[in-house]
C-alpha cells in the first residue's frame, strides 16, 4: 500500500514586542551595594524615587521608559518648507524615538531643534493600545553614526514635546473610555430589560426563560463585581521569602526568557530564589537551561545568584506535577510561586503577588495573565481579550469573595506548607480510575479552598504564549474543558460552606454553560423549524453580551483589538460551546492532546492498533 507523505504545517512566525535590550542582565533588582541607580540613569526624576516603596515606579519605567525594538517608516517635517525627510524607527519609547535617516545634509537637524514627525505604530511593535497614527512635535536630543543593519547610518535621537501616553489619552484613550462607558452602561440596560420582558413568556416555557433570566443577571453580576474590585496596596516593609519554580518540559524556545523575567524581579535579594525543574526534556531545555544560569551567575554574581537560582533535573519523565512538588520540596521559603516555562513576569509582580498573604487565611493568590503573542494572527487576537475578561473581570469578581476557584499555571503563589500537605493526594490524584494529568492549576487550588482564601492580584502580571494554531488551540480547549468539568463536581463537595452568594454564583456557574447547548439547540433550531420562529430575541441577547466583553475590553485596555471580543463569543457559541457535551462523556480521560505525555502515547498505541487490526480484518490476516 503506498502512503501518501504528510503536507508538513507552515510554521506560524509569532509577533512579539521586542524590548530593547538593556546592558545589565538583572537591571530591575534593588542593588545590595547600591552602585546604580535606576530611577536616575532612566532619566526620571530623582524625588520620584520614593515611588519605589509603593510600587509604582516600574510602572512608571515601562510606561515612559522603556524603549521597543521596531522598524516603520516616519516622515519628518522640518521647521522650514520643503519636501520632508524621509527615515525608520530603530526603537521607539513613549517619551521618544530613535530614526535611521538617509542623504543627512550638515544642516537638516540641530540639538535642541524642533520638527514635527508623522509616523504609525504598527501592531505588536509597542504595548497593546498604541497601535495607531501619530502626528507630534518633538525636540532633536542628539545626533549619532551608528551601525544598523550591517552598516554605517545616521540616526537622529527625537525627545517627544508630549509623551505617547499623554498625546493618546487625548486623541484616542480618552475618548474610547467615554465611549466604552456609556455604552457598557446602555447594552447592561438594555439586556435587563429584555430579561424582564422575558416574564411574560414564562406561560410557554418556564424553563428556558427562568435559564435566560439566570444566565445575564449571572454574567451582568461578573461585570459588576469585577469593577468593583481593587488591589491589595503594596505594604513597603512586607517582602516575604519567596521561591519561584518554573517546570519545564520541551521549552527550549522560551525558557531562557521566562527565568530571566523570573530573576529580574524588583524585590530584596536575599528573599527571591529561583529553582528550574526540566522534566526530561527531550529537546534542548537542560542545555538551554544550564546556559541561561551561568550568564547569570556571570554577570550578575554579585547579587548571590549562585545561592538562589538553580536548576534539577529529574531522573524520569514524571509530569508537571512531579516537576512542581520536587521544586516545593527543594524550596527554602514559605511562599512558592508556580511559572510556566513559557510565561514572562513583569518586574514587579512578585511584590504585588505576595500582599495577600499578610492575612493569614489567606492560602493562593493568581496573578495576572496576559497574552505575550497578541499580534501574531486571528486565533492570537481571540484569546487576547477573552484572557483579559477571564482575569480582569472572572477572577476579579470572585476575589471580591475570597475564592478564586482557579489559581492559573502562568503565575500564582501557595503557602508552602499547603502544598506539602496535599503533595501526595495531587500527585495521586484519580478520577473515575484514570490518573488526572492535567488540570493541576484547578486541582491544587481545589485543595487549598477547602481550608483557606484564595485571591487575585491584578498588578501581579505575566505574559504568555497562546497557541496560533487552530489545531493546537481546539485541543488545548477541550483539555481545559475537560479540567473544568471535573474541577468543578469536586468543588461541589465544599463550596458550599463559603460565603452564600460565591456558593450561589458557583453553582450558577458551573450549571449554565453545561446547559448552554441544549439552550442553543432549542433557541436556533427547534423553534424555527417546529414553530417557524426567527430566534431574534436569542440572536439580539447573543450580540449583547459579546457586546460587554468587547466594551470592557475597551475601557480597561483602550485598544483597536476590542472588536474580537465579539467574533470571540460568536466562535465559542458556534464552535466552543460543542466542545462541551464531548467533555460530559471523557471528562475522565488523561490525554493532553498537544504533548507527549505518557498517557498520549498509550492512547496514540492503542489507537494505531485499533487502526492496523481493522487493515488485518479487510485483507484477511490474522489479529
Amino acid at each position: 500500500m503506498l502512503k501518501l507523505k504528510k503536507k508538513p504545517k507552515k510554521t506560524v512566525e509569532e509577533i512579539l514586542t521586542v524590548p530593547k535590550g538593556d546592558r545589565r542582565t538583572l537591571a530591575y533588582v534593588p542593588d545590595p551595594d547600591k552602585l546604580r541607580n535606576s530611577a536616575d540613569r532612566r532619566g526620571l526624576k530623582s524625588e520620584e524615587s520614593g515611588a519605589q516603596q509603593e510600587g509604582n515606579i516600574h510602572d512608571k519605567l515601562r510606561m515612559l521608559s522603556l524603549r521597543y525594538v521596531a522598524e516603520f517608516e516616519v516622515m519628518i517635517d522640518l521647521a522650514r518648507k520643503g519636501k520632508p525627510v524621509r527615515g525608520r524607527s530603530v526603537d521607539v519609547s513613549a517619551t521618544g524615538i530613535l530614526i535611521a535617516v538617509d542623504d543627512l545634509s550638515q544642516d537638516s537637524f540641530r540639538v535642541g531643534g524642533k520638527v514635527q514627525i508623522r509616523f504609525r505604530i504598527p501592531p505588536g511593535a509597542m504595548p497593546e493600545g498604541f497601535e495607531s497614527n501619530v502626528k507630534t512635535q518633538a525636540t532633536v536630543v542628539r545626533i549619532l553614526v551608528k551601525e544598523h543593519d550591517e552598516q554605517e547610518q545616521t540616526m537622529v535621537a527625537f525627545e517627544f514635546v508630549k509623551p505617547l501616553t499623554e498625546y493618546f489619552q487625548k486623541k484616542r484613550w480618552g475618548y474610547s473610555v467615554y465611549m466604552a462607558s456609556s455604552l457598557l452602561l446602555f447594552t447592561a440596560l438594555f439586556v435587563m430589560l429584555m430579561r424582564a420582558e422575558s416574564v411574560i413568556y414564562f406561560k410557554y416555557n418556564s424553563l428556558l426563560y427562568t435559564y435566560s433570566i439566570i444566565a445575564a443577571a449571572f454574567l451582568l453580576s461578573r461585570y459588576l463585581f469585577g469593577s468593583l474590585y481593587r488591589d491589595v496596596p503594596i505594604n513597603p516593609v512586607y517582602t516575604p521569602g519567596v521561591t519561584i519554580i518554573i517546570p519545564c518540559f520541551n521549552e527550549e524556545q522560551w525558557i531562557h526568557r521566562t527565568i530571566l523575567s523570573c530573576v529580574n524581579q524588583d524585590y530584596p535579594v536575599h528573599k527571591l530564589e529561583v529553582i528550574v525543574v526540566d522534566d526530561r526534556s527531550t529537546d534542548n531545555s537542560p542545555q538551554r537551561i544550564q546556559e541561561t544560569i551561568e550568564l547569570i551567575h556571570k554577570e550578575a554574581e554579585r547579587f548571590g545568584t549562585r545561592d538562589r537560582v538553580k536548576m534539577l533535573l529529574l531522573e524520569e519523565n514524571g509530569g508537571k506535577r512531579v516537576a512542581l512538588v520536587k521544586g516545593v520540596e527543594m524550596a527554602k521559603h514559605d511562599l512558592v510561586v508556580f511559572v510556566d516555562s513559557d510565561s514572562f513576569l513583569e518586574p514587579t509582580a512578585i511584590r504585588h503577588l505576595v500582599q495577600p498573604f499578610q492575612d493569614r487565611k489567606v492560602g493562593g493568590v493568581a496573578g495576572r495573565t496576559d497574552v505575550e503573542n497578541k499580534f501574531t494572527n486571528s486565533i492570537t487576537k481571540l484569546q487576547t481579550v477573552r484572557y483579559y475578561i477571564a482575569f480582569r473581570i472572572m477572577k476579579a469578581a470572585e476575589s471580591w469573595f475570597d475564592s478564586v476557584t482557579c489559581l492559573s499555571g502562568p503565575l500564582s503563589c501557595y503557602r508552602k506548607e499547603l502544598v506539602l500537605k496535599h503533595s501526595d493526594a495531587w500527585l495521586n490524584q484519580k478520577f473515575l480510575g484514570q490518573p488526572a494529568t492535567f488540570g493541576d492549576d484547578r486541582s491544587m487550588t481545589n485543595y487549598i479552598l477547602r481550608t483557606h482564601r484564595t485571591t487575585y492580584q491584578d498588578k501581579a502580571i505575566c505574559s504568555t504564549i497562546v497557541p496560533s494554531d487552530m489545531g493546537v488551540f481546539l485541543k488545548q480547549q477541550m483539555r481545559w474543558k475537560r479540567s473544568w468539568l471535573r474541577e468543578s463536581l469536586r468543588a461541589c463537595k465544599f463550596i458550599w460552606r463559603k460565603e452564600p452568594f460565591m456558593a450561589l454564583f458557583f453553582l450558577v456557574g458551573l450549571i449554565v454553560p453545561i446547559a448552554a447547548p441544549v439552550i442553543v439547540v432549542y433557541n436556533l433550531i427547534y423553534v424555527p423549524l417546529f414553530h417557524h420562529v426567527f430566534p431574534g430575541t436569542f440572536l439580539m441577547g447573543l450580540l449583547l453580551m459579546a457586546l460587554c466583553m468587547s466594551l470592557a475590553h475597551l475601557f480597561f485596555r483602550k485598544s483597536k483589538l476590542w472588536i474580537f471580543g465579539i467574533v470571540f463569543c460568536l466562535f465559542y457559541e458556534f464552535v466552543l460551546l460543542w466542545q462541551m457535551p464531548v467533555a460530559w462523556v471523557t471528562f475522565w480521560k488523561s490525554t493532553w492532546g498537544t504533548r507527549e505525555t505518557p498517557q498520549d502515547i498509550e492512547a496514540r498505541n492503542k489507537k494505531e492498533a485499533r487502526k492496523q487490526k481493522r487493515v488485518n480484518r479487510k485483507i484477511g490476516l490474522p489479529f
